[in-house]
């Protein structure tokens, strides 16, 4: 084991993937001599060059619809939108196209692509710069759409997405590159499609992905001190879902805490819910709860900025109603 940043555990994935496999490139704003804008792909212009590391212009629509076509003639691009809030410019290429031209094709074209960067809010980036949209994304079927919250998953699931025969959304936690985790030696792969279970527990199962995993881990040790035992279940991949591995917590905790940074309308968290009180609702001893985000878009001031996450005392006044 080694100890890594979330940045670090994908520059390494980044880097193996490449070496591994000639078709595999990085295309994106930044991606190249800046280093990456969150320095994700620092050295990799040096070890591969200007032909696998490309800079692009401010043209997200553009160099996404490129890398869809590399993708249907062989290669497999890795395109970097330098936040996910500016994936919104070019949502058409991964919508339309990207997820659907295997079907539409019979099967004629793959599209071994994944489409990665940060997303969520970070500190003071105000009301465009703040979102987090993996609804968006996990609606649609024909992407997979993948949202690790440590740096061990990072790496392993990164080089899973670039290996996979089919467009993978990743998304990255931006507040969350700089966290360390132990990453283990050597090549390893983390199975997308699989949850894993952080902390095991018996009274209530807090399912959470990306930056609310380790939110969760820290509302589950606090809990502990009070003599309640909770379980923390990281779904990491929002689609395909593995509702197997929810449906076996609840069976056992019989409760279930959602928590997620998105605002709470049509969100990932209501769908998984919705599924739990359809399909497990005779082991429910209570409702069902989903923390969200407040309804309302960023604020700019810290202080209310701060207010808008899930916050770790409402999370265990949560837990402790569900109890």
């Amino acid at each position: 084991m080694k100890e890594l940043s979330i940045r670090e555990a994908l520059n390494e994935a980044l880097a193996e993937e490449m070496a591994r496999d000639d078709r595999v490139f990085l295309m994106g704003e930044e991606v190249g001599y800046y280093d990456g804008a969150y320095k994700v792909s620092r050295g990799l212009l040096e070890k591969f060059g200007e032909r696998r590391v490309i800079d692009t212009p401010i043209s997200e629509n553009g160099f996404a619809g490129i890398g869809v076509g590399a993708a249907m003639v062989g290669l497999r691009p890795i395109i970097e939108f330098m936040t996910f809030n500016f994936s919104l410019i070019g949502i058409d290429q991964v919508i339309n196209h990207a997820a659907k031209i295997r079907y539409m094709s019979g099967g004629q074209f793959t599209l071994p692509m994944v489409f990665r960067g940060p997303g969520g809010s970070v500190s003071q980036l105000a009301a465009q710069h703040s979102h987090a949209l993996e609804s968006f994304y996990a609606h649609c079927p024909g992407v997979l759409v993948v949202m690790p919250g440590t740096a061990a998953d990072a790496k392993g699931l990164l080089k899973s997405a670039i290996r996979n025969d089919n467009p993978v959304v990743f998304i990255e936690s931006e507040a969350m590159y700089s966290v360390r985790g132990e990453v283990p030696d050597g090549e390893y792969l983390t199975e997308i499609g699989k949850a894993d279970i952080k902390r095991k527990g018996k009274d209530l199962t807090f399912i959470c992905w990306s930056k609310s995993v380790p939110i969760c881990l820290k509302v589950a040790g606090l809990l502990a001190e009070e003599g309640i035992d909770a379980e923390v279940l990281d779904i990491m991949t929002l689609r395909p879902l593995d509702f197997a591995a929810i449906e076996q917590s609840i069976k056992k905790t019989n409760r279930a805490l959602i928590v997620q940074e998105a605002w709470p309308v049509a969100s990932f968290g209501s769908y998984v819910a919705a599924q739990i009180g359809q399909e497990l609702f005779d082991y429910l001893d209570a409702p069902v709860i989903t923390i969200s985000g407040r309804d309302c878009p960023y604020p700019y001031a810290k202080n209310l900025e701060n207010s808008m996450r899930p916050s770790i005392e409402h999370i265990i006044a949560q837990a402790k109603r569900l109890l």
